[in-house]
């Protein structure tokens, strides 16, 4: 609840998600496109968790042109490969599972339990070649931003932490799982928030080790609306209502592992998501039928953008284009049935993956355009016209040259041989 006398700030909340958060790009590359060119980021207030909080810091950092901000996280999603995130090269895997049986059979005597299953230092190393973090203390500065937070989860505490900055005057908070505080955003915060539990190694921060902010998170909203917005608009990387796609079969088998496992990052990231709207709804509808007993609060309006398809179904279309030995550790864990292929859609970061995701996201926001540009555009902006010509040329060559890389790609090799660097060009800094 928001106190009347606040400003109507607009926020923007970005679930975590892993790879299907480049299903967030598409749906912000679509508002881009309706807003005039050079139009700002129209949100005042941006919280972000796991891979949602690149984006809101992306968004930040760039808050004065919202097309370049969304064009420049496209850059980086649709070009994405499991390399940039993780080591997935066959020897790196054998290290990983050799470390976790010796550890096992000698009951930490030999080595002590890794820290995770994966090493996810090259995804540290893109982040730091790739966004700006200078930025969002320009855009704050500038009053394009008044607040931005980003979400962790503290180990020893076993409370959800929201490091944030902004304009002066916001004051922390601290509820009985969550709280708050005041930082200047580094690399270290946001690859906190990123440490998915058990998959990426906890990050050592402000005295604490620091995982996936979702793990603790009981109310996901409650972030961005302590930071001063008034209106929220959540964009999901699972649907609260869609059908599977594989149909009776899913139920004639016992969960996998890895069904198993995706199922609690489903968990994580969104299913918070939807109950925290449900208490918000609910808390709305007493703030209007008993206004007297709520004095001094408002309503808060939000608006909820989620896949329309189950994103299980697209992973499996792409198990193939994995590394082989990715592709082998999801087989032990049962991900070889297209059912389970949940903990795969969360870590494909391959870019035939990423991309689809991203046309999905772009066609579902233009399936909801004036739900979505009566909700988010600010009311000083003009109406937001049809997209020059020339932008749609520049879609159909970035189109065709996306079509002509693909039917140059082996996908059984390409796990392997990439590091033979065929053509690829880093992404500029965002």
């Amino acid at each position: 609840m928001s106190e009347k006398g606040d400003s109507d700030r607009l926020g923007l909340v970005l679930t975590g998600g892993g790879a299907r958060c480049a299903y967030q790009v598409g749906v912000l590359k679509a508002l881009s496109e309706w807003l005039p060119r050079g139009a700002p980021v129209p949100f005042q207030i941006l919280t972000g968790t796991s891979a949602g909080a690149v984006s809101a810091i992306v968004l930040a950092s760039r808050a004065g042109d919202l097309r370049a901000a969304a064009a420049g996280l496209e850059d980086v999603w649709a070009d994405f490969e499991v390399s940039d995130v993780f080591r997935s090269d066959i020897l790196s895997m054998l290290r990983a599972g050799l470390h976790w049986l010796l550890a096992f059979v000698s009951s930490g005597l030999l080595l002590p339990p890794p820290r995770s299953l994966l090493d996810n230092s090259p995804l540290r190393a893109l982040l730091e070649r790739t966004v700006v973090f200078r930025g969002i203390r320009r855009s704050i500065a500038q009053g394009r931003v008044h607040a931005l937070g980003i979400c962790a989860t503290g180990f020893t505490g076993g409370r959800s932490v929201t490091f944030y900055e902004g304009v002066p005057g916001i004051e922390p908070w601290s509820r009985m799982t969550s709280t708050s505080q005041p930082v200047r955003l580094e690399l270290d915060h946001l690859m906190a928030s990123l440490s998915i539990p058990f998959l990426f190694p906890p990050v050592p921060l402000h005295g604490e080790y620091y995982g996936d902010g979702a793990m603790r998170q009981s109310a996901p909203l409650s972030p961005a609306i302590n930071l001063g917005a008034s209106r929220l608009l959540i964009i999901g990387v699972r649907g609260s209502s869609y059908r599977s796609a594989f149909g009776p079969m899913e139920l004639a088998r016992a969960p996998t592992p890895a069904q198993i496992f995706g199922y609690m990052l489903d968990t994580l990231f969104m299913d918070q998501i939807y109950a925290d709207l449900e208490q918000l709804e609910r808390l709305n509808h007493l703030v209007q039928h008993a206004p007297a007993s709520f004095a001094g609060v408002r309503s808060i309006k939000a608006l909820v953008i989620a896949p329309t398809v189950d994103l299980r179904a697209i992973a499996a279309r792409h198990l193939a284009s994995l590394p082989r030995a990715l592709r082998a550790l999801l087989r032990v864990l049962g991900a070889q049935n297209p059912a389970a292929s949940s903990l795969a859609s969360y870590l494909m970061f391959q870019s035939a993956y990423t991309r689809e995701l991203i046309a999905l996201g772009y066609a579902d926001a233009q399936a909801r355009r004036q739900e979505l540009l009566d909700f988010v555009q600010p009311a000083h902006l003009p109406a937001a016209g049809p997209v020059p010509v020339r932008d749609l040329l520049s879609e159909q060559k970035h189109a065709a040259k996306t079509q002509q890389r693909r039917e140059a790609d082996d996908v059984g090799k390409r796990g392997e041989d990439h590091a033979a660097g065929e053509g690829r060009v880093d992404p500029q800094p965002l």
